[in-house]
């Protein structure tokens, strides 16, 4: 007995299960995470419309700030073709050409040079007229021009007479000598406003760079100097396009946009740090991280406090068992979980009638032994009284006997008012009642008054019911013309039932039977221990059921104390 108990105990404390709070946390967990999942996935989702729109805007603001650069080299363009047709070029007036082209371009940054066929330089004002000067700094451009015979735009270069970067528009003209050429320059620094003329958005930068990806004007902040070469953007057929491309610049990520202009064949690139542009995100990462770890914190705090409540709750209600295993009184408390609260009910139910049934049994037993103590006492006078009658011993037992019997059956009666049960006609007309036909000539109930048991009326009455369900279905209740007969008798050990049904027509083979059959037999068969049969006569069927009046005899129900007897 002792090994059993502690290998129970042992069996106990390995299987002894977590606390609570460890599940709750645990489905904290389980449906913060997913969300912070999910969360991240939109965040991402996000991000990348954000990418898109970011990149929309800097591809706008690019291509805003080439055509505000197109838009200048077009003017310089006009402005050289209308001095090109000059009535004092046509006369080969030079010197008048210079004073009509410095007038003309006053004010504009912009200066006019005219060369001949072997680019020497005729005219420049950026210095007066007279004044000694060599030959074209750019005459690639200009034989470029001669060829196509439109305006041309050269890259950037260092004007000889400049001193600076500059860059050159050339016109070819004819018929005019000594003149060859006509060119518009101007110096690249002139065309910082145009970038500067539209705002990137922040942490961008932007340059405008020639064919050769030359810097002619770059944006304040990209401390680029006028004339270097951008180290970006110089693979023209790889990253052709206004599409986001990342590289490498100084051993930094740097992502690209850039706009390409089909008049002057120049470029805007724009650029930026991709830390820069990632920055949001990785904010946004962060601060979901954050928020998320306080959120599992504060939900993992309340948690552990609902535990607590719980976990109390739950040793209030062990303690509470425990007392209603000793047999002491339990009464309802007041928890804060309405189920835990519900058991703590159950538990006071059930130790009030735990009271009761111990009430109940102390009862019982003084009142058997009070009755006992009568029977000994009526048995003795019994046998007292008949002596004095009796001529001799055969008659004596014999009436002693009778005497006996009649005291047993008159107990049988007592003790019948005091037995829980249910009466046989009471259970039919309960069980019947949703079936009954309208008419009253359908339906035949004849039998005894017979008390049974809750457990025999509970079969029975599942069996009437099965019955008179297939009788609704395909039975002697399915036509107008159907009845049933149902009839009861007992005999010493036997209740005798018979169950008949008259369809009023004849009955088809196979009808009636199936899985209402096998319940009838396995339920009232099996649980009462009864002999079930089943008749097929030629307008319908008939079931007889033998169950053995043990199987349905009632128990002792004694009244208890705080109830008032039956009279």
């Amino acid at each position: 007995m002792t090994d059993r108990m502690v290998q129970r105990g042992t069996v106990a404390a390995t299987q002894r299960g977590r606390p609570i709070a460890v599940y709750l946390i645990a489905l904290v967990l389980a449906i913060l995470v997913p969300a912070l999942a999910v969360a991240l996935v939109l965040l991402n989702s996000f991000n990348d419309s954000q990418q898109r729109v970011l990149a929309a805007l800097t591809n706008a603001t690019v291509q805003a700030m080439g055509q505000s650069v197109d838009r200048e080299i077009s003017g310089m363009a006009t402005t050289l073709r209308v001095l090109s047709t000059s009535q004092a070029l046509e006369e080969g007036d030079l010197a008048a050409f210079h004073d009509r082209s410095l007038s003309a371009l006053a004010g504009s940054g912009s200066y006019l040079i005219a060369v001949d066929e072997n680019f020497q330089q005729l005219l420049n004002t950026r210095v007066d007229y007279g004044d000694e000067l060599g030959h074209s700094s750019d005459p690639e451009t200009a034989i470029s021009a001669i060829e196509r015979g439109v305006a041309t735009i050269s890259p950037l270069f260092f004007g000889q007479v400049a001193q600076t970067y500059v860059f050159n528009v050339w016109l070819p003209v004819t018929g005019v000598e000594p003149v060859r050429l006509v060119a518009m320059t101007q110096n690249a620094r002139n065309l910082v406003p145009a970038l500067q003329s539209r705002q990137l958005p922040e942490g961008w930068h932007a340059a405008l760079v020639d064919t050769n990806n030359a810097v002619i004007a770059a944006t304040a902040q990209s401390n680029l100097e006028i004339g270097s070469i951008l180290p970006i953007r110089q693979d023209l057929e790889e990253n052709a396009g206004d599409s986001w491309a990342q590289e490498q610049w100084n051993g930094d990520r740097v992502v690209t946009a850039e706009w390409r202009s089909g008049y002057t064949g120049w470029r805007i690139i724009a650029w930026a740090s991709a830390g820069q542009v990632q920055r949001p995100l990785q904010e946004s990462v962060m601060q979901l991280g954050v928020w998320g770890v306080l959120i599992a914190l504060l939900a993992s705090g309340v948690a552990a406090l609902i535990a607590r409540r719980i976990g109390s709750s739950v040793q209030g209600l062990r303690l509470d068992a425990a007392r209603l295993g000793r047999g002491e009184a339990v009464y309802p408390r007041t928890y804060p979980v309405s189920e835990i609260a519900e058991i703590s009910e159950a538990l006071g139910e059930a130790s009030e009638q735990r009271q009761t049934a111990d009430r109940d049994i102390r009862f019982l037993m003084r009142e058997l032994a009070h009755r006992s103590k009568n029977q000994m006492a009526v048995i003795a006078a019994m046998a007292k009284q008949t002596a004095r009658g009796a001529s001799d011993i055969p008659t004596y037992v014999a009436a002693l006997e009778r005497r006996i019997m009649g005291l047993a059956r008159s107990t049988d009666l007592l003790l019948a008012h005091g037995r829980a049960g249910v009466m046989l006609a009471d259970l039919v007309d309960q069980q019947l009642a949703p079936f009954r036909p309208a008419e009253e000539s359908r339906l035949s109930i004849e039998g005894p008054d017979i008390r049974i048991n809750p457990q025999g009326a509970q079969i029975l009455g599942m069996a009437l019911h099965e019955l008179a369900t297939n009788a609704t279905r395909h039975g002697a209740f399915a036509a107008a013309e159907g009845r049933v007969e149902l009839n009861w008798q007992s005999s010493a050990d036997t209740l005798s039932i018979c169950w008949r049904e008259h369809l009023g027509r004849k009955l088809v083979v196979g009808e009636g039977s199936g899985f209402g059959t096998i319940v009838l037999r396995t339920m009232v068969g099996g649980s009462l221990g009864a002999q079930v049969r089943r008749e097929v006569h030629e307008d319908g069927v008939e079931w007889i059921f033998a169950v053995p009046l043990s199987a349905l005899d009632p128990e002792f129900a004694a009244a208890r104390p705080d109830e008032p007897m039956s009279p």
